[in-house]
């Protein structure tokens, strides 16, 4: 009777075959999902565009979700109704989310209770849809798989992005030396005013030696790498002594001497936030929402497109001059 008397249609992407940005399509009479037994419906103020679903929509991602979909995890709005057996939402909360069941790149979507989470008023739907996978996925490299200790140095290599800047922040927050490297002038000023101590540009052809005069002899105990396929041998050799690059990113395939991780004992481990236990996404929400509380946590917004434009937004993710924050759809 509830869903009656709202909507039934609503505007969302969906994806008929795996392709380019061009496979994307926004139609106006997808089905507005209902939630079933511990699920929520939410009406979608703002959400995030990872890398991830790019690699999705491509078909060369490892998971491929059956056809036809709705892409999208970060959403952030209002609660429409509750499935039974909710209690810790009602009508009206502002909420972001870690995944949907139905899709995020929609006026409505679907998600289940436990990976809904309290958006606080000082944040907005802009910023809570930055919230999700950026900072969940940043605390799992660094401290769930990256065992990061105060008073380490960590090098985030493409720190301008929304896992960058969430990285840079919680190191910061933690008591870590924080580098960062971007691609523009632009994008290395956000990383500075957002927890980097030093700021680095990889487009520079002298950025590693920068790195080592910086570090010194002892060099960087932690990397979170974005871009693995470009950056992995160079990251090998800007290490301390049991190092750890996390490869948060890849594009492809990458040669490296297998020799340069025996010389100082490193390690390269891989984070996939898909592989979290609910045990550890249970803590890196306490570790978002008190950062949030604590006020160092402030995600940063960069590019926004309306849901018309999604296609651009998934060029723009992938071939875009540099990052300086989030990458959001507004509905």
């Amino acid at each position: 009777l509830a869903m009656a008397a709202t909507r039934s249609v609503m505007r969302a992407v969906r994806v008929f075959e795996f392709g380019g940005p061009e496979v994307l399509k926004v139609q106006a009479d997808v089905s507005v999902p209902v939630p079933k037994e511990n699920q929520v419906l939410i009406k979608v103020h703002a959400c995030g565009v990872n890398p991830v679903e790019t690699y999705i929509r491509s078909g060369t991602y490892a998971r491929k979700p059956a056809l036809p979909y709705t892409p999208g995890s970060d959403v952030a709005g209002v609660i429409e109704s509750v499935g039974e057996h909710v209690a810790a939402f009602k009508k009206g909360d502002r909420v972001f989310t870690l995944e949907t069941l139905s899709g995020g790149y929609a006026e409505f979507a679907v998600a289940a209770a436990n990976r809904v989470f309290p958006l606080a008023a000082k944040l907005d739907f802009r910023q809570g849809a930055a919230l999700g996978v950026p900072y969940f996925t940043a605390y799992r490299a660094l401290f769930q798989r990256g065992r990061a200790k105060a008073g380490e140095t960590v090098l985030v290599h493409g720190a301008s992005g929304g896992v960058g800047l969430a990285a840079c922040q919680m190191a910061r927050a933690c008591g870590l030396k924080v580098l960062g490297t971007a691609g523009t002038e632009e994008g290395m000023d956000v990383i500075l005013r957002n927890g980097a101590h030093h700021a680095f540009n990889h487009r520079d052809p002298n950025y590693t030696e920068k790195i080592k005069a910086c570090t010194g002899p002892g060099g960087v105990h932690l990397i979170i790498e974005m871009l693995s396929n470009v950056n992995l041998d160079t990251d090998l050799q800007l290490l301390s002594w049991a190092g750890r690059v996390m490869v948060v990113g890849s594009r492809g395939r990458i040669e490296i001497n297998p020799r340069d991780t025996m010389s100082k004992e490193s390690s390269i481990i891989g984070v996939s936030l898909f592989l979290a236990t609910e045990e550890e996404r249970q803590e890196c929400a306490t570790a978002v929402l008190d950062g949030i509380e604590a006020g160092w946590l402030k995600p940063v917004v960069g590019s926004e497109y309306p849901l018309e434009k999604v296609a651009k937004a998934h060029e723009d993710i992938i071939a875009g001059s540099g990052a300086r924050g989030k990458m959001v759809l507004l509905l």
